[in-house]
This record gives structure tokens, sequence and C-alpha cells, in this order.
């Protein structure tokens, strides 16, 4: 495996070893020994259409480090640095993850995160070093203008909470 950095401070692309045969392939996507320090304690799986969009996903007060993985299809991945003190603070990053590429990413806590499937299946798999806290969610919306995301769809499903996220404006105004 390797483990690259990005300018994001904490933020790591993560390239899993795959190894095919005629059956198919055998793929390592994490190893604990990689991450010492990180308690990855809830497992999740979210699957997809084509051209959904989640996010952006953020616990305020119960923050989560994440571990993204795609175990079906590719997306779209997106994640904003809403860390307070971060040097890219207010910036976003980008990146396709697939089951075909076998990467993964370490998201920081602090970091909002969202999606958008670009197949007609896909499997997200991630691990958060925190359990879930519904009261204590936040959202950015998908499409605030402050962020300018080339989202690559003309036609995005986004469920009505998603819709009903908050502007990157009114997460300064009423956290910082």
């Amino acid at each position: 495996m390797k483990i690259l950095n990005t300018k994001f401070s904490g933020l790591k692309i993560i390239k899993g070893i795959t190894h095919h045969d005629k059956r198919g392939y055998f793929r390592e996507t994490f190893k604990n020994n990689l991450f010492k320090n990180k308690n990855f304690i809830f497992w999740c799986m979210s699957s997809s259409k084509k051209n959904v969009i989640r996010g952006f996903h953020l616990q305020k007060k119960f923050q989560q480090e994440k571990f993204v993985s795609v175990v079906k299809g590719k997306i779209f991945d997106v994640i904003l640095d809403l860390r307070k003190k971060s040097k890219t603070y207010g910036k976003k990053f980008s990146i396709i993850l697939s089951d075909k590429n076998s990467i993964s990413l370490l998201i920081p806590a602090g970091f909002a995160h969202g999606f958008c499937g670009l197949e007609k299946t896909n499997l997200v798999f991630y691990g958060c070093t925190n359990y879930r806290s519904a009261k204590d969610e936040i959202g950015i919306l998908w499409n605030d203008k402050f962020f300018k995301i080339k989202w690559p769809t003309k036609k995005p499903i986004i469920s009505s909470k998603d819709k009903n996220n908050i502007t990157f404006e009114k997460y300064n105004k009423l956290y910082l």
C-alpha cells in the first residue's frame, strides 16, 4: 500500500494493492498498522445510483475521522476543509474513487464530505472514529456558490435533507 500526502494537513490518499487473477481480484484496502492512533469504531456502507449527490456531511460536536473506499462503482468524492485554524480552511479537494483504481481516502475530523455516484451502482464503504450522532449532524449545501464545485452531472439527485443544508457563509456565522 502507498500513502500519499495532499496539500491538506492530515488528508491522505491511500493506494490499495489489488491482486487480479482469472477468478476476479483481491484488494488490500486498510492495514491498521499504517494508521497508528486511529480507532475506527463505526463502519458503514451506502449504495447510490448514478447522479446521486450525497453531502456535504459532518459531525460538529462528536467529530469523526473517516476512511472512505469504493467497493463497487465510481464516485466523484469532494471534501471541504472546515477546520478554522487550518491553512486550507474553506478550500475543497476532489478525487475519483473507484473499485478499479483502488484509491481510498483518510479524511481528518473537521472536514465535510460528499460525493456523486458516477456509475449505475456505487457502493461506498467507510469507517469513522466516532459514532453517528443525528442531533449533532450538520451539512453544507451541495451547490454552495462559494466552493464552485463542478459536479459531473446535469441531473443531480439530492435528498430533501441535503437540499436544506446550510451555506458556507451561514456555517461561518453559526459555528465560528
